[in-house]
């Protein structure tokens, strides 16, 4: 049985270079920034569905034969054949070894939120989004030992986003951008973040994102362990919809001025059953009937109207607004976002009073945390065409706290879990 080196090297504290350089290629090429000989092939195959005024087969006379088509286009700059999830997954398959382990994550995740005979937190952290393949692997690599080493307190969850949500306009993600320069080459993108996925579950470290664009989900789902809808959209009937027929674990986040109430509402949505449009494996659109999810909670991020609401009584508040919708997953809690006031250093204290709120209470209302953490502190500008130019291993979207406070806060929040037990325990004998 061949078993996969970890690319992390526990006498430096980093990673080696030739093993990671070996789990890049482990399916025998160079699988980051390269298009093979099928692909191409693949991608020639459905190239005659590209339409508008740029793609090949516009033909300028039916613009007097058809008014209405010509209209309808009349905004499309250029259009570009997308390979369907089914080509992308039998191109770069999950091997039985990855898809077991993802099984099993997943239902560990699920015993948690339930607070099912598991008292781990989850913890859900990694850089804010993923730009580099590269720096995401070392992070991997040195997440996955920190996931081992505190197996028994903490469930560790990557964040690995490869969509952004943006409020106007800017870098959407390495699926709609994976060069950095304008070129949105969304097949590329694809073909990155699915051999980067199998690449970290590999490690042994389960994955997380956020679902932005319902048709970019099927793509990588089987990859995914854990799931985000995010503030801009947890009011979306589409991802409502999307997220009922998910077979993973997903939080949804409070509305961006703060409010609970729809996410809320998002979990009473999701857990019914819904019968919507949806693409199959091969890209064909179908009539999707889904059974619903009773795996969704809630994740509260603070807003613009109420600021932070990680506190004890928004806790609480959110406690009995989930009681009155039969809503019986337990509370994540994103340290980040609105409750950090978008200020990555102000991240380490909102965890240490949620680790305060965990340890001295005798109710498991908190269930997980999220956090964003990157190689380097901090973010810098994206500027289009230049990412020769950014600093290595750090954030070009949110701020981020960087490795040494990485590994300050796992070590708090296992040792809350493991005085959290010590006090259980000692009620346990008293009575």
């Amino acid at each position: 049985m061949t078993t996969t080196q970890n690319p992390y090297s526990e006498s430096n504290g980093y990673y080696d270079e030739s093993v990671l350089a070996e789990l890049i290629t482990t399916n025998g090429s160079d699988s980051y920034g390269t298009i093979s000989k099928d692909e191409q092939t693949a991608n020639d195959d459905v190239s005659h569905i590209a339409v508008g005024e740029n793609s090949k087969d516009h033909n300028p006379q039916d613009e007097d034969q058809d008014d209405l088509k010509s209209d309808y286009l009349k905004r499309v700059r250029h259009s570009t054949a997308l390979k369907s999830p089914g080509v992308l997954m039998k191109e770069l398959p999950c091997s039985l070894s990855i898809e077991q382990f993802i099984l099993g994550k997943r239902q560990e995740i699920s015993n948690i939120i339930h607070g099912r005979n598991d008292d781990r937190l989850l913890v859900i952290i990694g850089p804010c989004s993923i730009h580099n393949v590269d720096e995401a692997l070392v992070y991997a690599a040195r997440l996955s030992e920190q996931a081992k080493l505190y197996e028994s307190t903490l469930l560790i969850v990557m964040r690995v986003y490869f969509e952004k949500p943006r409020t106007t306009y800017g870098w959407k993600g390495l699926i709609n951008d994976p060069l950095l320069d304008g070129t949105n080459d969304i097949n590329l993108g694809l073909k990155m973040a699915r051999q980067l996925l199998l690449d970290i579950n590999r490690l042994q470290l389960p994955c997380s994102c956020e679902f932005l664009h319902p048709i970019l989900s099927h793509y990588i789902a089987d990859l995914i362990c854990w799931a985000a809808i995010g503030a801009r959209t947890t009011e979306s009937q589409l991802h409502r919809e999307l997220v009922s027929g998910l077979p993973m674990a997903v939080g949804f986040k409070n509305g961006t001025t703060g409010n609970m109430q729809i996410a809320v509402d998002a979990c009473v949505a999701s857990k019914t059953g819904h019968t919507y449009l949806s693409p199959n494996p091969y890209g064909k659109i179908i009539c999707n009937g889904t059974t619903g999810n009773e795996d969704v909670h809630v994740v509260l991020r603070g807003g613009s109207a109420t600021g932070p609401n990680y506190s004890q009584k928004h806790v609480s508040d959110a406690k009995h607004l989930l009681e009155r919708h039969n809503i019986d997953t337990q509370l994540m809690i994103d340290c980040s976002h609105g409750n950090s006031l978008k200020l990555y250093e102000n991240q380490v204290p909102v965890i240490q009073d949620v680790c305060q709120q965990i340890a001295s209470s005798t109710e498991r209302t908190i269930m997980g945390v999220m956090i964003e953490s990157n190689l380097e502190c901090g973010n810098q500008l994206l500027i289009e065409g230049e990412k020769d130019r950014l600093t290595y291993g750090q954030s070009v979207t949110d701020s981020c706290i960087g490795w040494p406070q990485t590994l300050t806060v796992l070590q708090l929040l296992s040792d809350t879990v493991q005085n959290r037990r010590i006090t259980e325990l000692k009620l346990t004998k008293d009575q």
